[in-house]
């Protein structure tokens, strides 16, 4: 799958992911939100910022739980409550936030 972003064609998973997240950017956030129907706000932006900088640091994705967790440590309670992150993403807050991060599909995912 492809997707455009400007004039430029970034190449996607079947389910959406981007296939070299190096090419991610704050452009391809908001396309990759777009067509998963999510309005970036600036609580998006922190969780997204937040994941990437931990694949960055660890080299590898948490799961639901670990997320979590990691999320208390870094921002507090409120952000790591799981009500707050579902609001956030709906359909699955460690999935679309790595999704919209550019980062691989967590392996905990269906």
């Amino acid at each position: 799958m492809v997707l455009i972003v400007g004039d430029v064609e970034l190449e996607t998973t079947a389910d959406g992911f981007l296939r070299n997240a190096g090419v991610w950017n704050e452009q391809v956030a908001e396309a990759l939100a777009d067509q998963n129907g999510i309005e970036i706000t600036d609580a998006h932006w922190e969780i997204l910022f937040f994941i990437r900088h931990y694949y960055q640091q660890y080299q590898h994705l948490p799961n639901a739980r670990m997320f979590a967790a990691a999320i208390r440590k870094k921002l507090g309670d409120d952000k790591a409550n799981s009500r707050y992150l579902q609001k956030l993403f709906p359909d699955g807050p460690l999935k679309y936030a790595c999704k919209l991060a550019g980062l691989p599909k967590p392996p905990t995912c269906l």
